[in-house]
């Protein structure tokens, strides 16, 4: 045992140490529930991989099928910097369709404790070292490099382990890996089972996140001597996941110094990945939640707008995000006026106190309030009507034959506009024909989108609530109706006029200029 207290000022964790990271989204993270990329989407999410600078990619498993490897040859055939690799399962054949795909290496995956030697694959142990050393001794052969891994490594007798892994790397390894592979260990477990792999060799750690530990894991492991931590982006992966890539990063580099990725690159690959999965990134989420860097508190709010740092831990800017003051039934008058000001908007002070008062009067009725809400508040406030520059005209959606299909037809300005579009469900297909038309607004980026039902019964009215971004502006707009694809489409509009409006007509060009 150790002391936990212990751990983090160990003196291990210094400026001189190097940790390399390695990104299992394309495997680890795509075999969560309901997630499945295609070749493109894994392609997307590879370069972007590379240009945060993370060091190795596991593109995959050539195993799972022809479908997989064209997969994974797409990504390597994109000539990425990082070290591109495929899962292996402990036999050769695995190792032959790996190489197949032009891959770098192979994370090579044998049962270590006896749960998985015995009853998953009916082996002993004995058996299990000398199919490791044949299967170490072949890859290396063929000029791949290794990495083995210990499934389970967490719940195996470490005597054993620490045996299976030195003739691992014995074999010609390149590095062993310790496998927490069910989020079994606590942070005591973890560090003496990688002290003793990392005596034997360089070690790499792999954590789930089952009891909340994922992090606090890694941490335990790189005191112990771990130089490589295996992670997926936005922590997606089986059951509760696996430790977050952003995080890891963050910590080390925040409370250690220690550098790994491309920090400002962070948030634009969890959204990448949010997009690709279909996995919403969690409000809450460290680094890469919507209210990582949010303020509403009044207190809090008028705080961070006398100094940047008084209640975040670092700024936001650093992971590639900005900052959001968020107006609700907390906010103060210097919130209010700072979020104000974001829209380009001044109020004197007593229109200011009256916009408080209506924003706390509509929070107080628990309605969330946006910035479409404040900012037609002040309009009403200050007598000034906001001048529409988009508008939803018409919208027709079909979703009954093989392709989802929409039209709109939209005012922007003085010009009237028709375009259609299809998806994968008639809110895609809307989305897509909003975009068609409103071709000033092909670089907006869709934040967040949420749906909440506000009546019961099968004509209930849902509430959808979008935040799109264009270039330097982000703002949040929502709308109500019984058709869902009615409400997300004027709700994107909505949102679309509203940038427009902050960003000024000289800074709206036509995509054909």
């Amino acid at each position: 045992m150790i002391d936990l207290l212990g751990l983090v000022p160990d003196t291990n964790l210094s400026t001189d140490r190097s940790v390399q990271l390695l990104d299992t989204t394309l495997r680890d993270g795509e075999q969560a529930p309901g997630i499945s990329l295609t070749p493109e989407e894994k392609a997307e999410i590879a370069v972007a991989l590379d240009g945060a600078n993370v060091d190795v990619i596991e593109a995959g498993s050539a195993c799972t099928g022809t479908g997989e490897r064209r997969t994974i040859q797409q990504v390597t055939a994109l000539d990425l910097d990082a070290t591109v690799t495929s899962f292996a399962r402990g036999v050769q054949s695995d190792i032959d369709l790996a190489m197949d795909c032009d891959v770098d290496g192979v994370n090579l995956v044998v049962p270590a404790s006896d749960r998985h030697i015995e009853d998953k694959v009916g082996s002993t142990r004995e058996d299990v070292i000398e199919t490791t050393i044949s299967l170490v001794e072949y890859a290396r052969e063929h000029g791949l490099w290794v990495e083995v891994l210990g499934e389970d490594g967490s719940r195996a007798d470490l005597d054993y382990l620490e045996h299976l892994m030195g003739a691992a790397l014995d074999a010609g390894a390149d590095r062993v890996c310790y496998c927490d592979t069910v989020g079994w260990a606590g942070p005591e477990r973890t560090f003496e089972a990688v002290q003793r792999l990392a005596d034997l060799g360089p070690t790499s750690t792999h954590t789930h996140d089952d009891l909340g530990l994922g992090m606090t894991n890694v941490l335990a492991s790189l005191v112990a001597g771990a130089d490589l931590v295996h992670a997926t982006v936005n922590g997606i992966g089986e059951r509760a996941g696996n430790v977050a890539l952003e995080e890891v990063a963050i910590a080390l580099d925040h409370c250690y110094e220690i550098e790994t990725v491309d920090l400002t690159a962070l948030y634009d690959l969890a959204r990448i990945v949010s997009r690709a999965t279909g996995v919403p990134l969690p409000p809450n989420k460290a680094v890469i939640g919507q209210n990582a860097f949010a303020h509403e508190s009044g207190i809090h709010t008028d705080g961070t707008l006398k100094d940047e740092r008084m209640y975040e831990p670092y700024p936001p800017s650093r992971v590639g995000r900005e900052r959001r003051l968020v107006i609700g039934k907390h906010t103060g008058r210097a919130g209010a006026r700072a979020a104000l000001a974001e829209h380009g908007v001044t109020v004197s002070d007593e229109e200011l106190a009256e916009v408080v008062k209506r924003v706390k009067a509509i929070a107080d009725r628990g309605k969330r309030v946006t910035d479409a809400d404040l900012l037609a508040i002040a309009e009403d406030v200050r007598g000034k009507s906001h001048e529409r520059r988009v508008e939803l005209l018409d919208l027709t959606a079909l979703s009954g034959g093989a392709t989802p299909t929409a039209s709109v037809r939209i005012a922007v300005d003085d010009e009237e506009r028709v375009a259609s579009g299809v998806g994968s469900g008639p809110v895609d297909a809307a989305v897509s024909a909003v975009r068609q038309a409103i071709r000033e607004a092909a670089d907006a980026q869709l934040d967040a989108y949420r749906v909440d039902a506000i009546t019961g019964g099968t004509d209930a009215v849902v509430t959808v609530e979008v935040t799109m971004t264009l270039e330097d502006e982000t703002v949040t707009v929502s709308s109500s109706d019984a058709d869902i694809t009615r409400a997300s489409v004027e709700a994107m509009v909505e949102a679309i006029d509203r940038l427009f409006a902050a960003l000024g007509a000289d800074r709206m060009l036509l995509a054909d200029d």
